[in-house]
């Protein structure tokens, strides 16, 4: 494969994957590892790139540490093997005096309930034998890995969560919700339909793995059409340059307040989602109360964009939104409103108008956005220095990372609602489910550049 030549690295490029920064000397000394360098460097990303294509870019190895790390420590916990015993030994009591009550009484309790937000077994018919006896022996099963997987002297913390979070996704693929012959409310179906059921799921899949293999959109985003359908407050583009658009959107009162507001939408997904239809619009809401509202839409990056890093996106993004504003509105302060992932770069771009003395903003509202990744709850899973150093090469490949990488790990964190009951709803109880402004939204997603991405993990979850 060739690798595209690299530019040479600054202070804000993202470091060098594999490469040792710790070596001057023997640099300097003729060494090897220097004159060949980039030429390794580029063998390692290739291998890398090649791994993280077949494994959907999540990284082998980190997850092989972390199950050696919790199966070596309960190896060496006899304690904790007897207290595994013994709670085994409890589920299978618990269930055989819960098939006694159910087959008499479909009312009598679990002896675990569904966690909360569990919503597999809610189905009248899971109240029927032998059913609810499933669905009862499955969330015993599911308590027991919890146990296994909780909280066990010496392991990581991050490889613990690691080893929980695989295990149940693994449970979760053999839930006997996703098995059509143990399925009551996929049997109903096939009952009353005479089997259409199956027939038209498997016609979901033939037309879903169609689409997947052309690269075709999905349906939700052919059903909303922006400018159409969504994003349909009147206004127009302002200001272009390489990353952005700034959109200015027409007054509707006779008079507006003197002060703006700039909307800083996340670069992941597009700006509409503050601009569905027009009765869930939150930019036309606002300038139906008098404001003059502007906002940001990203450009949707390509490899030739690769070297784009986070402080461009606050450049040529944030700061040159903000020097049109001004230039249009005059020396007026501004009220900016960040989402998601703009308004951790709101948060930036703030921090460093204060250090430098620009006091142009008037306020700073954060909606969904993060700011503290000290705690960034279980989207960590996928981000340590194993994880990043595989997406850092599947980027370096491609110049950017695609969107199929980003929502694949958001639908694997809430796996039974994304993933399983999609398969449950269109592939064996034959339903499409009705498309809405949401939907399209969503499948209307963008990549992200190689330096930016890479600088945003490492800085900001890494370090």
């Amino acid at each position: 494969m060739n690798a595209p030549v690299k530019p040479a690295r600054s202070e804000a490029s993202p470091p060098v994957v594999g490469r040792s920064a710790s070596r001057p000397g023997r640099m300097a000394h003729g060494d090897p590892w220097h004159a060949a360098g980039p030429a390794l460097d580029a063998l390692d990303n290739a291998t890398t790139a090649f791994f993280a294509k077949l494994t959907g870019g999540m990284s082998p190895i980190g997850s092989l540490l972390a199950y050696v790390d919790w199966m070596t420590h309960l190896a060496a916990a006899p304690g904790r093997q007897i207290a595994l015993s013994k709670l085994a030994a409890s589920h299978m009591e618990a269930l055989a005096k819960y098939a006694m009550q159910v087959a008499v009484d479909e009312k009598a309790p679990m002896p675990v309930p569904p966690a909360p937000g569990d919503h597999r077994f809610e189905h009248p018919a899971w109240k029927a034998w032998p059913f609810r006896l499933q669905a009862a022996s499955f969330l015993l099963m599911q308590d027991w890995w919890k146990a296994a997987t909780g909280n066990l002297r010496g392991v990581s913390p991050h490889h613990l969560d690691m080893v929980s979070f695989t295990a149940r996704q693994l449970i979760d693929m053999y839930s006997p919700s996703n098995l059509p012959w143990t399925n009551p409310e996929v049997l109903e179906a096939a009952r009353s339909s005479g089997g259409k059921n199956f027939s038209q799921g498997f016609s979901n899949f033939l037309e879903d793995s169609r689409r997947n293999l052309d690269g075709e959109s999905d349906p939700a985003a052919e059903a909303y059409t922006p400018g159409k359908d969504v994003a349909i407050t009147p206004g127009k583009v302002v200001f272009r340059d390489r990353l952005i658009e700034l959109i200015q959107y027409s007054p509707a009162t006779e008079s507006v307040a003197s002060e703006p507001v700039l909307i800083v939408p996340a670069w992941i997904m597009k700006y509409y989602i503050l601009d569905l239809k027009p009765d869930d619009s939150f930019i036309r809401y606002m300038v139906s109360q008098g404001r003059t509202v502007f906002a940001i839409s990203w450009r949707n990056v390509t490899a030739e964009d690769r070297d784009l890093g986070l402080d461009d996106y606050r450049t040529l993004g944030v700061m040159a939104a903000l020097d049109v504003i001004e230039k249009i509105v005059g020396e007026q302060k501004v009220h900016m409103v960040g989402y998601c992932l703009g308004g951790t770069l709101s948060s930036l771009t703030a921090a460093t108008m204060a250090r430098d003395g620009d006091n142009r903003l008037a306020s700073l509202t954060l909606l969904a956005a993060q700011t503290d990744f000290t705690e960034a709850g279980e989207i960590n899973l996928f981000i340590d220095d194993s994880q990043v150093a595989f997406l850092e090469s599947l980027m370096w490949d491609r110049g950017y990372l695609d969107a199929k990488q980003m929502s694949g790990a958001f639908q694997a964190l809430r796996s039974n609602d994304l993933v399983w009951s999609k398969l449950i709803r269109e592939y064996l109880l034959g339903q499409r489910p009705t498309l809405n402004d949401v939907m399209a939204w969503n499948a209307d997603a963008t990549r992200m550049p190689y330096r930016m991405h890479s600088e945003y993990l490492r800085r900001l979850f890494l370090r």
